[in-house]
């Protein structure tokens, strides 16, 4: 038996998308996300992503990470996911539409902004809003120095986001390894006065080049601890796959993300 995916990548941030309508009920969702994004035995990626294309609009979304937990949400995943429903829905020569997404995290409004050029699509995504979280368990594991800004937020799944100096300087992968149930991020201003670096270890994937959900608790920490100018509406959050834009209402803590989606491949899978 074969099953047909689809590769794409948000910065970088790899998924592989199923259109369950192949699937049954003997499918083990956790095993198979394993084995297919293992980069050595598998096809490779962060993540598995699910699809059920419903009425109308209506899409949803479920997420296995490639340690084979399943997730609450994923910024770049669920760009990734409505890339393959807008080509199957719309075509190739499918012109910007908006689609409703159920997701682990809630519901979600995805516009596709642009026409397909070059296998891309620019994509926004109506990420809800940031809220708090308690310290997590084994946060002191980390030996953050008291002084260093650290915010734990929820993005529909958790996250810590630290301040440092230079992001480049810090051993993320020794640190990410002490929180393995969060998603650990490390921020610095800049270069330009409206944007941050970022680098992250993601919960069930290690380091990726870009973490979309990541991105939009950093930019809300950002604007809060003043890296970036209060009046600043957009955040540029550069990150090693690629930059992420970000916007905020600080009012509401409603936060928006822009950034592409690319497909790579079609491939067939054995069973």
């Amino acid at each position: 038996m074969h099953i047909d995916l689809s590769k794409h990548h948000g910065l970088g941030n790899d998924f592989l998308v199923i259109n369950i309508a192949q699937a049954d009920a003997s499918f083990r969702w956790s095993e198979l996300a394993q084995r297919w994004c293992d980069r050595r035995f598998g096809v490779g990626a962060d993540g598995l992503l699910l699809l059920e294309i419903k009425q109308g609009n209506r899409l949803a979304m479920v997420l296995y990470n490639a340690d084979g937990s399943r997730a609450e949400m994923s910024g770049n995943g669920i760009r990734c996911l409505v890339q393959a429903a807008h080509w199957e829905i719309a075509g190739p020569e499918g012109k910007p539409a908006t689609y409703i997404v159920d997701t682990d995290a809630g519901e979600r409004t995805v516009s596709v902004e642009s026409d397909w050029h070059e296998g891309s699509l620019d994509i926004s995504v109506d990420m809800g809003r940031v809220t708090d979280l308690p310290e997590p368990h084994n946060w002191a594991s980390l030996g953050c120095n008291p002084d260093r800004p650290v915010r734990h937020l929820s993005m529909g799944n958790p996250h810590s986001v630290v301040g440092v100096d230079d992001v480049a300087m810090v051993n993320l992968i020794e640190l990410g390894q002490k929180v393995p149930h969060l998603n650990l991020e490390i921020i610095e201003p800049g270069p330009e006065p409206h944007a941050i670096t970022m680098r992250v270890h993601e919960r069930g994937a290690g380091i990726t080049l870009a973490c979309g959900t990541g991105a939009c608790a950093a930019a809300e920490a950002a604007i809060a601890w003043g890296l970036v100018p209060a009046s600043t509406s957009e955040v540029i959050v550069h990150m090693d796959g690629g930059d992420a834009k970000v916007r905020v209402d600080s009012s509401t803590r409603a936060v928006t993300l822009i950034g592409p989606a690319v497909f790579i491949a079609s491939i067939s899978v054995h069973m």
